[in-house]
């Protein structure tokens, strides 16, 4: 009897099209179908995994998700005991914390099949090489040739990015940040912001790369920017992308980028759990993720393609110049309550950089909300 499994994506060719290719191949050899539906990008990020846990399958996550779909007891566990050898395996090639970034509680809830932070993009044919400091990506920002996506959660993720960089994360203690620290990590980003065409706040990454992709493009770099393979293709969009590490902040190498990513996970409530399981592991192997997950335009999040010659070679380097600022990246919070968080805290800073708000203000209120959405589920 052939087994059907219901899968749900996000509606990008990165997040699909390997989805799809890669279980077509795996129907030929097992017999075992996956059909897979799709979600916009700002779904991916807000809607609710308990409601697609009943639905699908098959569910591509966002890690910060996890405290939350953990509390809902809506997604399987993948720990099992008798995948271990397979687990050890993964957990050795994660690029970065993508692999321990599905854990919580004690227990894995999703592989990484994907792996992304933000990173810089730039036009190799409007600049020499990407911005290796802040104090660069200023002098090009003055110069009205920087674009930044601000549009929620972005901003937020350009702090975080930010503030890991100064030596500063966030949530890394008692509180949100320190009020100190808080102000020198938005007084920088609020002096990048002021020089930046105010369309900013209406992209996302994707409309970012969108727009410096076009021919006619006036900017030249992102510095910080989800990373998107597919931008890097020829005949992808007008003008290949190249992408890179972010720049330094005071001499701090490309560390403390936000990372992203997605994971394959499991519904608790799929009556076929095994096989879906079972697909689960081989979609995230490293023969697939090498093989035919990145040559359908996915973004693997298995470090033998990252470090693969023959995966960099069309796409100019993208995960070989990247890798380094993946290794080093900053993982958020993913307690129970925090997805309501930054959704609030990313709409108050996007506010208050548009309308230039005092640092002292913002950071007091930022580290409230934190406080409100964290005291019940950190106590």
């Amino acid at each position: 009897m052939t087994i059907t499994l219901k899968g749900m994506t996000w509606d990008h060719p990165r997040g699909y099209d390997p989805l799809v290719a890669c279980s077509d191949l795996y129907c030929a050899r097992t017999g075992v179908e996956v059909q897979w539906e799709k979600r916009s990008l700002q779904d991916f990020e807000s809607y609710p995994v308990e409601e697609l846990a009943r639905a699908y399958d098959l569910i591509v996550i966002d890690h910060p998700h996890v405290g939350q779909v953990v509390g809902e007891n809506c997604l399987a566990p993948l720990d099992v005991p008798e995948r271990s050898e397979e687990l050890d395996a993964l957990a050795d090639a994660s690029v970065g914390p993508s692999f321990p970034s599905y854990a919580w509680q004690g227990r894995l809830w999703a592989l990484p099949v994907d792996a992304a932070s933000q990173v810089q993009a730039y036009r190799p044919d409007r600049v020499d090489g990407p911005a290796t400091d802040l104090d660069s990506v200023m002098d090009l920002a003055r110069e009205g040739r920087v674009l930044l996506p601000l549009k929620a959660p972005h901003a937020l993720m350009t702090f975080y990015s930010l503030a890991a960089n100064m030596g500063v994360p966030c949530a890394a203690g008692d509180g949100f940040i320190a009020r100190d620290d808080g102000i020198s990590v938005y007084e920088t980003l609020a002096q990048l912001v002021s020089y930046i065409n105010p369309v900013n706040f209406d992209l996302d990454p994707i409309d970012a790369l969108e727009r410096l992709a076009r021919a006619d493009s006036r900017e030249s770099l992102s510095p910080y920017v989800f990373g998107y393979v597919n931008y890097a293709q020829d005949g992808f969009r007008d003008t290949p992308v190249r992408f890179a590490d972010v720049p330094a902040v005071n001499g701090a190498g490309p560390r403390g980028a936000v990372i992203g990513g997605t994971g394959m996970a499991v519904s608790a409530y799929c009556q076929n759990r095994d096989a879906a399981i079972d697909f689960a592991f081989w979609i995230t192997s490293a023969e697939v993720q090498a093989g035919p997950y990145a040559q359908a335009g996915g973004q693997p999040g298995h470090r033998k393609a990252w470090e693969s010659e023959a995966v960099n070679a069309p796409v100019r380097g993208f995960f070989r110049d990247t890798l380094k600022t993946l290794d080093q990246s900053y993982l958020r919070p993913r307690f129970d309550g925090y997805m309501p968080f930054q959704d609030a805290a990313s709409r108050r800073l996007s506010v208050a950089l548009a309308n230039g708000e005092s640092a002292g203000a913002v950071i007091d209120a930022l580290c409230a909300l934190y406080d409100d959405f964290a005291k019940e589920h950190l106590s």
